[in-house]
């Protein structure tokens, strides 16, 4: 029960008494108005439309106030003013005050912390920031780098693990490791200003230098342009969710489409809760609710939609590339079938980790054990019983090629392509995530361990590996995320391909060579929230760089 006189909505102590309607407080609490404006709607409000109100209040534009309401509330408003100015900053002024932790993507989260240590004005820290571009447009990248900066000018050290072009180049020093990933990298190349880079023999500064490109950046091929005037469109009409401002968004299929524009324009909104679940629903009867939009047309052009996002592959460690590919049921497959299995009896239940038989009892064929920290993140610790392998005694006594199914399980994906190279069914699996930027990673490693990039990139590599249509609609939310210039290349030639074999992949993103390389591109804005939500331009790229009112545009000039 809430103590009495408290401002909370008591609907889960009264619930046929008391509704707040969403605002989560007692009709009591939002009595109290200043003007017409009572707390909860001013908490609806985004940062920019905040910041305007709280500049109209202390001028006394918005709401008279007394001399003496004057003189308490300018000292508040001030700090008010200050904090919304911070997030601004950031490029978080479409975000609404009310909005909820849980639904806000890594970067904002991260810049949300960034604009809290702006705030506090400490000086002699040292703050390490891990990509904090994500999500971010070209165009907003600026306001970030000179955040940066300014916390660098009070006395501070920030260090940035980052593979933006442009914060690189604004950075006073730069590590670049490599030469590879996973076994193939660990590195120092280079250490030294951005300047020397750019003469250094790096993977990096090859492709910052512009001696190494990504793709044909900004070609319109005379094929692609005869073949969009006879092509079929899929059409959403009337998209009004959220801030689209009931705009009609034409997608020409069997092309490689881009939807850009700034943070907040309304990209996800139209792409991911209006046309994907949409199609979801109306292809493959999914209990998926669209957001608002009068109709979908051109669906009969297409026979199936495959999403691939960046939630995670599963929820636990027994989740993994292998598992989630289909590869393991061929190797498990594989060990049954060995002459020490069979005389044993071993089926291939018995290398699973899953079930019972030959995993380990002790952690249920994890490798570890998870430890429950209540009001922290949960910890995972080595299980002592099988150090990590995850399997009995029996079972990793049967060996193919000298190596054990944990072994196999520690292998890299590169190096599993090479073991079992000679068996198709496998193989195609593994060249599948190998083309896809991640023959680094290990063939059993546990799903929490992996990032949202990573996770989209072994989604897209099981697609990979399945049999498309030819009529198939990809649609993918800024896949680029975490990579290098040269893994943004080999994910351009996955996505090239599929638009290669008839069919359409959409993707949301501010990645600029991406965008250079796109077939056709739908550019939101001009800004974000309220400010968003319109068509600024559509077509191929040299036709949006002409643009002088899309950001996006602008940025393609630079680069086409």
């Amino acid at each position: 029960m809430r103590a009495a006189g408290s401002g909370g909505c008591g609907v889960g102590d009264r619930p046929e008494s008391v509704s707040c309607r969403g605002a989560r407080l007692r009709p009591e609490a939002l009595a109290v108005k200043i003007g017409s404006e009572n707390i909860a709607s001013v908490v609806n409000r985004t940062v920019e439309s905040a910041h305007a109100f709280f500049e109209e209040l202390s001028a006394g534009r918005a709401v008279k106030l007394g001399t003496g309401q004057l003189k308490i509330a300018l000292p508040l408003i001030k700090e008010i003013v200050k904090r919304l100015t911070f997030l601004s900053d950031v490029g978080l002024e479409y975000l609404a005050l009310s909005r909820e932790s849980t639904t806000l993507s890594g970067g904002e989260a991260q810049r949300i912390q960034l604009a809290t240590q702006l705030g506090s004005r400490l000086t002699g820290i040292l703050y390490i920031l891990d990509e904090p571009s994500v999500g971010l447009h070209a165009h907003d990248h600026a306001r970030l780098i000179a955040t940066l900066k300014s916390l660098r000018d009070i006395g501070n050290t920030v260090i940035v693990v980052e593979h933006d072009a442009q914060t690189m180049r604004e950075a006073d020093w730069i590590i670049d490791l490599g030469p590879g990933a996973g076994k193939h990298g660990g590195k120092v190349l280079f250490s030294g200003t951005p300047r020397a880079l750019l003469n250094a023999g790096t993977p990096t500064g090859e492709y910052l230098s512009g001696r190494k490109i990504i793709g044909s950046t900004g070609t319109d091929s005379e094929a692609n342009i005869a073949k969009r005037k006879n092509e079929d469109r899929i059409i959403v009409r009337g998209a009004s969710q959220h801030n689209l401002k009931n705009i009609d968004v034409a997608i020409p299929l069997g092309q490689f489409v881009c939807v850009s524009g700034v943070s907040g324009s309304g990209k996800s909104t139209l792409v991911n809760d209006i046309l994907a679940k949409a199609l979801l629903a109306r292809l493959h009867g999914a209990h998926t609710i669209p957001g608002a939009h009068r109709a979908i047309e051109g669906v009969e052009h297409l026979n199936k939609t495959v999403v691939v996002d960046q939630s995670p592959i599963g929820r636990t460690p027994r989740s993994n590339p292998a598992t989630y590919t289909g590869a393991f049921g061929f190797i498990r497959g594989l060990f049954a079938a060995t002459i020490e299995a069979r005389a044993r009896g071993y089926g291939a239940g018995r290398f699973s980790f899953n079930v019972k038989g030959g995993r380990c009892e002790a952690c249920e064929g994890q490798g570890v054990k998870k430890i429950e920290m209540y009001f922290l993140p949960d910890v995972y610790i080595e299980c002592a019983e099988c150090r990590g392998k995850r399997y009995n005694r029996e079972a990793l006594e049967i060996e193919y090629q000298g190596k054990n199914i944990a072994d196999v399980l520690a292998m890299s994906i590169d190096e599993a392509l090479e073991f079992f190279g000679p068996l198709p069914a496998i193989r195609s699996r593994f060249e599948t995530l190998h083309n896809v930027g991640l023959g680094y990673m290990q063939v059993g490693q546990p799903a929490p361990t992996l990032s949202g990039g990573e996770a989209q990139r072994v989604k897209l590599a099981t697609e990979l590996a399945r049999r498309d249509t030819g009529k198939t609609l990809y649609i993918l939310d800024e896949p680029t995320t975490g990579l290098h210039f040269e893994d943004i290349r080999r994910l351009l030639g996955v996505l090239k391909e599929l638009v290669a074999r008839g069919n359409t992949v959409v993707v949301i993103e501010h990645q600029l060579d991406i965008l250079g390389n796109a077939d056709w591109i739908i550019d939101l804005g001009p800004g974000g929230g309220s400010r968003g939500g319109e068509i600024i331009g559509e077509g191929p790229p040299r036709a949006l760089a002409r643009i002088k009112r899309s950001y996006t545009g602008q940025w393609l000039s630079k680069i086409i």
